[in-house]
């Protein structure tokens, strides 16, 4: 593949529903352009951009690809996405590479919930977007009618550049409306035709559309368009070009990426449309002064690695979008994020799993570098001379958490080391190791991504985990106030063990986790054992005295006691004072704490009753409902639950919302159980300690 300057590039992420056809719509982009001589097609698990193992078995994209092509002079570089919410961390990745957005829609199913989510990150992120209606070929397919919905909830921005010759199994062509004319395809053949009459007004009428948007992008357009006169070709096309890049305008196309119709047609305005890398400037952050730096494409080298991939056998792959200047072989460039320096060795393209070498690529180009020992997902490369840093990509917040434990026993750190290396390819897969109980905590994005993630450590790296029932850290702490002995005496012959107070046992209203009291007058136990005390106590609390949670919220005044000159000694003051506690908790009204969490739920308004009644099957306190400041007809419930309830909830908010709901939660403070909930908690406890 050539080398193309930044204004002969173009970097297009494909986003769509699951199911709509994006990556036969990718692969059909990558035949007509000759990237590629045979596609799969269908369901028949051949597809050139899902090549994974678990991509073949559930026959979805998983993982984001990259899939360059070369039409008419132009270098298109294409970011096939996974559709699939589970999997929007690839999405996100995608999308600080690209310049444009190509959502596709199935003119089957109309707008769908992902549909939505990939427009919003269009807005949010200030990204052109067009549009492309693919399976028009199939039994329900409705143009006209995806078109309508489209308006309805993306606002009058859509703007059709085309209309489809029949539908469903009468799709045969497609009429361009810029240029009033029309393609019919029959036996796999292409030809040119005039307008079929039956749909000149509709053409017209689009057209008329497309003419109106073009002229609000420029003054002179519009002084031409409101005098009466009609917009040549070339005015139409800049003035669409030109709504398109502000967002003003999102053209619209259609055709059958299964039977090749139409994408030619959406190659060209591809290459037209969408914005050219030169015009891509960043905002860095200059590692020296700690200044913000405008990052133009003619500045010095400056990339940034999106995603990663560790194979078992041949290392790690980083995908960089160039950002500014010039990278070749050889180059010695540094990690301006980590402060090391990394020798580049070859650089490459993808198409799908397929290498194609690179030897030297420029600003506005994605490559694939391998073996680059420092680079992480969001690390930024430069030159020393002008160490730019990027903002990391903003992922989402993993909310379904899991314990795992490796299915042989002896092979947790196998498992540790495993899940790591999947997180780092991965960010919205993380772990963490629980000192408290002791398990392995996978945070990932729900049950689809959990399984691909345990069949895929299974497959790469020989290691296999099941679930384990989730630790919750409840806490134990105490309602009365009491006074307990503690005497340790071993006197037997020999050197003995004598060690004798009296603590006064008491709840601490202060929120602090714990208090100690030396209240001692006279020396009635000497200085040097006062500590041993304090560690008795602190030693006996964390262990908990009711269930074996650690006790908090307690204060213990050490009042009196008494020692032996000879035998007495600091093991056996730490002894008495946790016999005293064991004595005087039990009558000080212990009782069990639960952590409640914080727990906000942004849904669809018309789903705001079963949120709230599902919070109080979970024990939790609803404490109101807002409207989301950004997005109508969206609202925050706000509720407190323990959350020993909001197990799996991700879930089951997906199922309950028709996966229009999200939610994050921190946590909030502890509070007592319910006296049915500590009973079970004891019992369980119990029961573990006799097995």
């Amino acid at each position: 593949m050539k080398e193309y300057a930044s204004d002969k590039i173009r970097n297009i992420a494909v986003l769509s529903h699951d199911g709509a056809g994006k990556t036969a719509v990718v692969e059909s982009l990558l035949l007509a352009s000759g990237a590629v001589t045979a596609v799969g097609v269908g369901k028949d698990n051949k597809h050139i951009m899902d090549f994974e193992p678990e991509e073949i078995k559930r026959n979805v994209t998983i993982q984001l690809g990259i899939a360059p092509c070369e039409w008419d002079g132009f270098k298109l570089n294409f970011l096939d996405t996974p559709g699939y919410s589970e999997f929007c961390g690839e999405v996100r990745a995608a999308l600080r590479a690209c310049d444009g957005i190509l959502l596709v829609v199935s003119a089957e199913a109309g707008i769908e919930m992902d549909t939505e989510r990939a427009w919003d990150y269009g807005v949010e992120l200030q990204l052109p977007r067009m549009i492309y209606v693919n399976k028009m070929d199939t039994e329900h397919a409705d143009f006209f009618g995806s078109l309508e919905k489209m308006r309805t909830v993306f606002g009058k921005s859509i703007m059709p550049l085309q209309i489809p010759i029949g539908e469903g199994a009468d799709f045969r062509g497609i009429i361009d409306v810029c240029k009033m004319i029309a393609w019919e395809w029959t036996s796999g053949n292409i030809e040119e035709i005039k307008v079929p009459p039956q749909y000149m007004s509709k053409a017209r009428e689009v057209r008329e559309m497309c003419m109106e948007a073009a002229a609000e992008g420029d003054d002179e357009l519009l002084e031409k368009y409101l005098n009466g006169d009609e917009l040549t070709l070339e005015e139409l096309r800049f003035g669409l070009h030109q709504g398109m890049l502000t967002g003003r305008v999102c053209p619209v196309m259609c055709g059958s990426a299964t039977r090749h119709i139409g994408t030619t047609e959406l190659l060209n305005r591809l290459v037209r449309y969408m914005p050219d890398a030169s015009q891509k400037v960043m905002m860095g952050t200059d590692t020296k002064s700690g200044d913000p730096v405008m990052v133009y494409p003619n500045k010095p080298f400056t990339g940034f690695v999106f995603k990663t991939l560790i194979d078992p056998f041949s290392g790690k792959l980083s995908y960089i979008r160039i950002f500014s200047g010039e990278l070749k072989e050889g180059d010695k460039i540094l990690n301006v994020t980590q402060n090391k320096e990394e020798k580049l060795g070859k650089i490459f393209t993808l198409v799908g799993k397929e290498q194609v070498p690179v030897e030297k690529a420029t600003a506005g180009d994605i490559v694939v570098l391998p073996k680059l020992n420092t680079a992480k997902t969001g690390d930024t490369f430069a030159t020393p001379e002008f160490p730019v840093v990027y903002e990391a990509i903003r992922f989402p917040n993993p909310l379904h958490t899991v314990a795992l434990v490796p299915a042989k026993k002896g092979e947790e750190e196998k498992l540790t080391n495993a899940l790591l290396r999947i997180s780092e390819e991965d960010p919205t897969c993380r772990i963490e190791k629980d000192p408290e109980g002791h398990q392995i905590i996978l945070h990932c994005m729900g049950d689809v991504h959990l399984d691909h993630i345990l069949t895929k450590m299974e497959r790469k790296y020989g290691i296999k985990a099941v679930q384990s029932e989730m630790y919750i850290p409840y806490r134990e702490t105490i309602r009365g106030t009491v006074t307990a002995e503690g005497k340790h005496k071993k006197q037997s012959g020999g050197h003995g063990q004598f060690g004798h107070v009296f603590l006064e046992i008491e709840p601490l209203l202060t929120g602090e986790p714990f208090e100690f009291v030396d209240a001692i007058f006279g020396g009635a136990v000497p200085r040097q054992y006062i500590p041993a005390v304090e560690k008795g106590v602190r030693e006996t609390l964390e262990k908990g005295l009711l269930a074996g949670y650690p006790m908090i919220n307690v204060k213990v005044t050490l009042k009196d006691g008494s020692y032996h000159p000879v035998d007495s000694s600091e093991m056996a003051f730490k002894t008495a004072a946790s016999l005293a506690l064991k004595k005087g908790v039990p009558e000080a009204r212990p009782v069990i704490l639960e952590p409640i969490y914080n727990v906000d739920v942004v849904i669809p308004e018309e789903f705001m009753g079963d949120v709230m009644g599902d919070f109080s099957g979970r024990r939790g306190r609803i404490l109101g409902m807002e409207h989301h400041r950004n997005r109508s007809g969206i609202i925050v419930v706000k509720a407190q639950v323990p959350l020993a309830e909001m197990t799996g909830y991700v879930t089951v908010l997906r199922s309950m919302t028709q996966g229009k709901g999200t939610f994050n939660m921190d946590f909030f403070a502890y509070e007592e159980a319910p006296q049915k909930v500590t009973e079970t908690i004891i019992a369980k406890k119990d029961a573990e300690k006799s097995e």
